[in-house]
């Protein structure tokens, strides 16, 4: 694919980003649960940025990594169970 194609995608992705996040918050603000989707998309997001898969979470990833033992994930459980007990257990998949 060419840097110009590469370039105008990731135009149209900053614009999906700016639409994605004011619809986040006027979710938000009027309680719906399309905020949690959006919140699930961008995670997913972040984990294809940082070599993950893009239908993966960073949760999933993160509980599968310390159920292997891997420290960076252990520490990021550890992060993420500060937001939502036991939020690594609850987001792995055994076999994943």
């Amino acid at each position: 694919m060419s840097r110009l194609t590469l370039l105008a995608l990731w135009l149209l992705c900053q614009l999906a980003h700016a639409v994605a996040s004011l619809w986040m918050l006027i979710s938000i603000i009027v309680g719906s649960p399309r905020a949690l989707q959006i919140a699930i998309g961008y995670d997913q997001v972040a984990n294809a940025a940082t070599g993950g898969t893009v239908d993966q979470t960073i949760s999933r990833r993160a509980a599968r990594g310390a159920r292997e033992g891997m420290p960076q994930w252990c520490m990021l459980c550890k992060l993420l169970d500060l937001v939502a007990l036991d939020h690594c257990k609850n987001n792995d998949v055994p076999g994943d």
